[in-house]
């Protein structure tokens, strides 16, 4: 099994990676990707997945805050 990767995109979409299933609110499944992004300002035309109509009008930095041991 392929280890799911979440990544966080600076001013944009969070990117899935790996064998994961993607599931509606009523519990409707997408179609399986191997990688996909999804929306995150919801602008895009194909949601859940982001279409890249965020740029430019979407700020969003997020970064793992520091621990005592990384100071």
């Amino acid at each position: 099994m392929t280890k799911v990767q979440i990544k966080v995109n600076d001013n944009g979409s969070y990117r899935i990676t790996g064998d994961v299933e993607l599931i509606d609110g009523e519990g409707n499944v997408y179609p399986a990707k191997a990688a996909f992004s999804l929306c995150r300002c919801g602008k895009s035309a194909n949601m859940p997945y982001c279409d890249g109509t965020h740029k430019g009008t979407f700020e969003s930095v997020v970064r793992v805050p520091k621990t005592e041991e990384d100071k």
